[in-house]
């Protein structure tokens, strides 16, 4: 089973309050996952976002879920996805600082929001693999920007998803040639559909 702490990264609106899942074996990469809007309740302890982040641990990755800027113990303001961008740069610099030798192997990802923002990051941060979970990439004002390479990334949408319509990650998608693995009957948090998700990942990584 993975282990789970808690972890304090400094970021540029002050403490970013982190969780860190560490799987049992030596880790063979690096990932950090973004949670749903704060808005709407979104923490790093979202059932979406930790159900990647078991299934990534299992296959061997480092996980770090932040609490973006506002959320729970983390200082700072919501910032639509701006000031979350440098969150995650301030994440990748603690990895790079203390676990060099797992970024060549790094994962971006996100659930809903946390979707927009792995978007907006991957555009700064070299990764191997981008995971888009119901990501919500026209629900801003900017949509987000289209991903630097299709071929290292999974898109997950549920068919039924009522805060980001398929149709909507469809669009976004098309001109991209990029491909979207479709959950039959699953909503936008995945109630009841959880372990095909993860599975999917897996499959994936």
């Amino acid at each position: 089973m993975a282990t789970m702490e808690k972890l304090n990264i400094q970021g540029l609106a002050g403490n970013l309050s982190c969780l860190l899942l560490q799987p049992e074996t030596p880790p063979k990469g690096a990932a950090i996952l973004l949670h749903p809007n704060p808005l709407h309740g979104g923490t790093n302890m979202n059932k979406v976002i930790q159900t990647a982040a078991k299934s990534l641990c299992a296959l061997g990755y480092l996980c770090i879920l932040p609490n973006l800027r506002g959320v729970g113990e983390s200082a700072g303001e919501h910032d639509y996805g701006r000031g979350e961008t440098d969150d995650v740069l301030s994440v990748y610099a603690f990895l790079q600082q203390h676990y060099s030798h797992l970024t060549h192997h790094l994962v971006l990802g996100g659930f809903s929001f946390g979707g927009f923002v792995a978007c907006r990051a991957a555009q700064q941060v070299a990764h191997q693999k981008l995971l888009l979970i119901g990501a919500a990439v026209s629900k801003y004002d900017e949509p987000a920007p289209f991903v630097p390479e299709i071929n290292k990334t999974l898109v997950i949408h549920g068919a039924n998803d009522e805060v980001i319509a398929l149709d909507k990650i469809l669009a976004w998608c098309e001109p991209q040639n990029l491909p979207v693995i479709v959950v039959p009957n699953a909503t936008h948090f995945f109630h009841g559909k959880l372990l095909p998700l993860g599975n999917a990942i897996e499959r994936f990584f």
